[in-house]
């Protein structure tokens, strides 16, 4: 039983440049999943009506999204649980360690642009663990690059093998459609975002393929896919799952076309959940205790009620609800009486989950991102770091009735992971790191209208934060006591130095030999 629930589990990551599609696409999947009823809930007032994965205000106002949703469906005798990302670079740290839950990887790239800066970025994170990938070419019903030259760009740029298996027949207002290499058919497009197109089984070396798309289409397409035989390899599973190959599948999703045979092919070659490192052995999702690691936490999901969520994702063997699990970093058992699934915002409370699937805890402060959770076994799940960040303001209180809810909405928001927090040890005022601009713009919005707190940010000239440790006590009290100014601590108490340009971090490693200067907090 254990086993078959694990093998029939899919969970996924879509990511993406901003504006490729990845919203689009993570829609028409939860339409083909029987979860949402009318296509393009997302941008339009229908909001109300359907559950999609935005659903943060700031995110609906600004088209973006902001927060890592996660949601679940069934299809075709699969659970799949997708967890869609935020693609806006401010919010990149929020995307790898979401890549960290997950079992294999959807990279959208959009057929016009191309291999985007971002893209790359989320590439090499696959590669360190070498996930799987499979690559959806989108908005092929806009004049798109040369197929061709994009699979040779995908290769360059991702340094990955690529193999398509469907091709595209034309783009833009000529588009006419895509071969279905892996399943031998031809699917005809007509620009609709409601209806599924249809599918002719095809010979593509009768006359019959002239019938449906001219004779110089059928032609081309035919030199086409001697050509691709010719220079692509064989498909191979085996490599897809090492993560030498990427798959390549052409479509719009918007339209909804093409996203079938993605989901199709999808979920017969994708991996089951995969064995999972800890710091103390490897952890097999087939053993038959649980195990699991918070690598997320949100606040106010729902916000008539100030409650925060831990997303643990489920490593081993079962969880129950009610049952006690040993909270590793405190050391204390704890009983969950409401865990919950995820359809968006749409939660529902669950009785049990295995391996692969994504559990929200309610957290009141409990947990903190890389907590692990098990049967009673010392276990730790690394690989959830934090960057330094490179970008400061100072926090301040801009309403002085109001101190307490700044403090606890600033507690809250740090708890996510959305930036750093960091007490100057000099002045003792807050000191708050983010990778970008957009996310000041996140906290001061939120604390607003989530803890009514109001904030102001004044500007901090600073390069970067980096840990420090050393095994020499002498120099490093010398080494606090010239930079006193600068010395912070984030909130586990480690000691942070706050270089305030590279010339002075560079003159410091120099001059302080046997001080180790950190970039992130994994050390």
């Amino acid at each position: 039983m254990a086993n078959q629930e694990i093998e029939r589990r899919r969970t996924f990551a879509i990511i993406a440049h901003p504006d490729a599609g990845k919203t689009s696409l993570t829609e028409k999947l939860l339409l083909f999943g029987g979860q949402i009823q009318v296509a393009g809930a997302v941008k339009s007032n229908k909001i109300k009506k359907t559950a999609t994965s935005d659903w943060m205000d700031i995110e609906k106002q600004r088209g973006i999204s902001v927060t890592t949703s996660v949601m679940e469906f069934d299809y075709q005798g699969y659970k799949i649980n997708i967890l869609d990302t935020p693609g806006h670079q401010d919010f990149a740290e929020d995307t790898y360690r979401t890549l960290t839950a997950v079992d294999s990887v959807i990279i959208v790239v959009d057929g016009a642009k191309g291999v985007e800066t971002q893209t790359r970025k989320l590439m090499e994170v696959c590669r360190m663990r070498s996930t799987p990938v499979i690559i959806f070419v989108n908005k092929m019903d806009r004049e798109a690059k040369d197929p061709f030259d994009l699979l040779d760009e995908l290769e360059a740029e991702l340094a990955i093998h690529v193999r398509p298996l469907t091709w595209p027949i034309e783009s833009g207002l000529r588009f006419k459609g895509v071969y279905n290499i892996y399943e031998e058919n031809l699917n005809l497009f007509q620009p609709s975002k409601q209806v599924v197109t249809e599918k002719v089984r095809v010979d593509i070396h009768t006359e019959e393929l002239e019938r449906h798309i001219g004779a110089p289409l059928a032609e081309k397409l035919r030199d086409d896919l001697e050509l691709i035989a010719g220079v692509y390899p064989e498909f191979s599973t085996e490599e897809y799952l090492q993560g030498a190959l990427a798959p390549v599948f052409f479509g719009s999703a918007l339209n909804n076309f093409g996203v079938e045979e993605l989901l199709n092919c999808f979920v017969k070659i994708a991996p089951s959940p995969r064995p999972v490192k800890a710091e103390e052995r490897t952890v097999l999702p087939e053993e038959p205790k649980f195990t699991g690691f918070v690598f997320k936490i949100t606040a106010n999901i729902d916000p008539n009620h100030r409650s925060c969520i831990a997303f643990c994702k489920v490593c081993s063997g079962k969880f129950t609800r009610n049952t006690p699990y040993l909270h590793v970093r405190q050391g204390k058992t704890l009983r969950f009486s409401s865990p919950a699934q995820f359809m968006a915002q749409r939660k529902t409370t669950v009785e049990e989950a295995w391996a692969g699937d994504i559990i929200g805890l309610p957290d009141n402060g409990i947990f903190k991102i890389g907590d692990t959770l098990t049967e009673g076994e010392q276990l730790h799940f690394r690989g959830l770091p934090s960057f330094s960040p490179e970008l400061f303001k100072y926090i301040e209180n801009a309403d002085p009735m109001k101190q307490k809810q700044l403090a606890k909405g600033i507690d809250q928001l740090m708890d996510e992971g959305v930036a750093q927090l960091f007490i100057n040890e000099f002045n003792g005022r807050k000191l708050i790191g983010t990778v970008g601009q957009l996310q000041f713009e996140v906290i001061q919005y939120r604390l607003e209208n989530e803890y009514s707190a109001k904030c102001r940010w004044e500007p901090a000239n600073l390069y970067k934060a980096c840990w420090i440790e050393s095994g020499d006590e002498e120099e490093l009290a010398a080494f606090k006591k010239r930079k006193y100014q600068f010395m912070a601590r984030d909130r586990e108490g480690r000691e942070v130095f706050l270089a305030d340009s590279g010339y002075v971090l560079q003159m410091a490693q120099m001059d302080f030999k046997h001080i180790k200067f950190h970039f992130s907090s994994e050390f």
